[in-house]
């Protein structure tokens, strides 16, 4: 891979967990007047009325029928079946414990890429992941919060859930672009959370410009356009952890995000784990540097 393509996928990786993280703060403003799957619907309303517009634009055609299955399986990973069971977890979980398990993202896909993909991760890369997962600890642990009960499934259930939508997207790229992979996958993950549409249009129709620009926000930034970027990445990259990876950082991210639009005072437990994660980070794109 040439520097160039390096360049690329780190501008196109780190712009997405940029995106996703200002996620966080901003969905916490979408849940004062929506429910936890309207929100996740309007999401995708919003992602895939854009998408539709950009693919119709650009007249691009429909996928093999072969393919939509594979589709469908992308879209209830990395957005139907993700989010319910993020919000199953999220319900008996404390943050602590749901950020630590997410954080298994990159590992499972990791693991997954190396089963499915014969993808080698070397023991440096190994070792900057485990320094990673050791930043998440730190932000999560640092005042001793950690709980256990039924919810961890379901948030293991979310990480593999990740895992499985990266693993899809990586096999698309090789005969569909970036934008046609994530449009048919949000298309598909949308047709699957219209199940929540008879309990969201009651909330919709009280809800407020802020709520409906927030949703919006979130559905085109964080979805639309952050998927595209990922698959970007991904498309381009040598290995799916090369751009997986990067995922460790969203917390950190998202505290800062926190801290801009919520005002949430950082924490001494954000700043060491930030700059653990970080660490963990440069490590494995310098070990990437030396091998190739």
């Amino acid at each position: 891979m040439t520097d160039r393509s390096k360049y690329k996928v780190l501008l196109y990786s780190f712009g997405t967990v940029l995106l996703w993280a200002s996620s966080f703060p901003l969905t916490k403003v979408a849940l004062v007047h929506f429910s936890a799957f309207s929100v996740g619907l309007l999401r995708y309303l919003f992602a895939s009325a854009l998408l539709l517009v950009i693919v119709s634009v650009k007249r691009i055609p429909i996928p093999a029928a072969r393919d939509i299955p594979k589709f469908f399986l992308a879209g209830a990973s990395g957005f139907a079946l993700y989010m319910v069971a993020f919000n199953m977890g999220s319900m008996t979980l404390t943050s602590a414990t749901a950020s630590i398990l997410i954080a298994t993202g990159p590992i499972l896909t990791a693991i997954l890429a190396r089963i499915l993909f014969k993808e080698k991760l070397l023991l440096v890369g190994w070792i900057s992941v485990a320094i990673e997962f050791l930043g998440i600890l730190i932000l999560t642990l640092w005042n001793g919060a950690f709980s256990v009960n039924i919810g961890i499934f379901w948030m293991l259930l979310a990480a593999l859930c990740i895992s499985v939508y990266n693993l899809c997207q990586r096999s698309f790229t090789a005969k569909y672009t970036a934008l046609q992979t994530s449009a048919y996958s949000i298309f598909a993950g949308t047709i699957l959370l219209l199940v929540f549409l008879p309990q969201t249009i009651p909330t919709l129709q009280t809800a407020s410009l802020q709520d409906l620009l927030t949703v919006a926000y979130l559905g085109i930034f964080p979805g639309a356009v952050g998927y595209m970027w990922w698959t970007k990445a991904l498309s381009i990259s040598e290995k799916t952890s090369d751009v997986t990876n990067f995922m460790f950082v969203t917390p950190f991210l998202a505290a800062l995000f926190g801290f801009l639009i919520h005002r949430e005072t950082p924490t001494v437990s954000i700043l060491v784990g930030g700059v653990v994660i970080l660490l963990g980070l440069f490590l494995f794109q310098f070990s990437r540097k030396k091998n190739n």
